[in-house]
């Protein structure tokens, strides 16, 4: 499959700090890709590096096997084949719809603009609107046409920079799905930067984990979700618990909850000693007297629990949040608390 974006080794400064570090990264033909973390963490920046806006200072930017960003190569934004969508849209005020959308494409011929206007309309559900101001649009159909304005273009590659945060969380995902929807039927590549997880799994194919400038995990949602290779990225992509664990073999750690099985090698030492890391959903709860758990508290949240239960083992005590479909458990009740056997993550203490 051919690559759209390749980066080998990118470093960038910016007023004397060095913000990106040493990036590597590959974008395959018609991939999503998320940038995600914390602001300040050097997405934007690797934005603005590929499309020409800032400068690198080590490494190589390649974009469908050309280098635009290198060793004594630099090729202007104009002439890189890219599109791009911003969170405040970025409409002109004083221009229709159709002059909007058809801003960049000014060379072609009076029958062309009209067949890629008409195009451009049908495919984000605009049609009857060519004539109407950005003002007189709602949210949701501005970040409609800028998004028709950045693909008239046709672009080799679409860059978003968090393109959603101004929309109605209602509309939000409802508008993501269509986005993508319509990026995937042209077979767009696109890098989409934001610091929301449930953004980045709704519009994504891959994911890449930004910390302070360096990309500490890239992979599938799914991937990065069920083995995190770290702490920072188990705990930025949604809560969790962590407990004690000791490996016993190959496959089982002990536990303040008992003996948990994995599915998959542990390659750990038998001596080796850490913690495992479990999502709430992954534990489960049952009535039991005689259990490890006591309920400390229940919040009801429609199709499933979120209990918080006290775990006391060798004159220790542990706190995990779990989420439960079994809605009977009060607080104060004791309960006996595993998991189903699933590929456990052990992190060192």
């Amino acid at each position: 499959m051919a690559n759209t974006l390749k980066l080998m080794q990118v470093h960038s400064d910016y007023q004397g700090q060095q913000v990106l570090k040493g990036l590597s990264l590959t974008l395959d033909q018609g991939e999503i890709l998320a940038l995600l973390g914390p602001s300040g963490c050097g997405k934007t920046t690797l934005l603005r590096a590929v499309v020409g806006l800032q400068a690198i200072s080590q490494g190589e930017i390649q974009i469908n096997g050309r280098v635009v960003s290198g060793d004594s190569q630099f090729v202007p934004s104009e002439q890189r084949g890219i599109g791009m969508i911003f969170q405040d849209y970025a409409l002109f005020p004083h221009l229709t719809v159709a002059e909007n959308i058809l801003f960049g494409v000014a060379k072609l011929s009076a029958a062309e603009r009209q067949a890629r206007l008409d195009d451009m309309l049908t495919l984000v559900k605009l049609e009857g609107l060519a004539q109407r101001y950005p003002h007189e649009l709602s949210g949701g159909q501005q970040q409609r046409v800028s998004i028709a304005r950045a693909l008239a273009y046709e672009p080799q590659l679409l860059l978003l920079d968090e393109p959603f945060s101004n929309i109605d969380a209602q509309v939000r995902y409802e508008m993501m799905a269509e986005i993508r929807s319509i990026l995937k039927q042209r077979n767009v590549s696109a890098v989409f930067v934001t610091h929301s997880k449930d953004e980045a799994f709704v519009f994504a194919d891959t994911l890449a984990i930004f910390n302070q400038g360096i990309i500490v995990q890239h992979g599938s949602a799914e991937a990065l979700y069920a083995a995190p290779n770290s702490r920072y990225v188990a705990d930025f992509l949604g809560s969790g618990n962590y407990l004690p664990a000791a490996v016993l073999d190959g496959h089982r750690v002990a536990t303040p909850i008992g003996h948990l099985t994995s599915l998959t090698p542990l390659g750990l030492p038998s001596e080796f000693s850490g913690t495992v890391f479990l999502r709430p959903q992954q534990l489960t709860l049952s009535a039991d007297e005689q259990g490890v758990g006591t309920i400390t508290e229940r919040r009801f949240l429609g199709a499933f629990c979120h209990y918080w239960v006290k775990i006391e083992a060798a004159s220790h005590a542990y706190y995990v949040e779990v989420r439960s479909q079994m809605m009977q458990l009060t607080i104060g009740q004791k309960v006996g608390v595993t998991t189903e056997p699933h590929s456990l993550v052990l992190f060192e203490s």
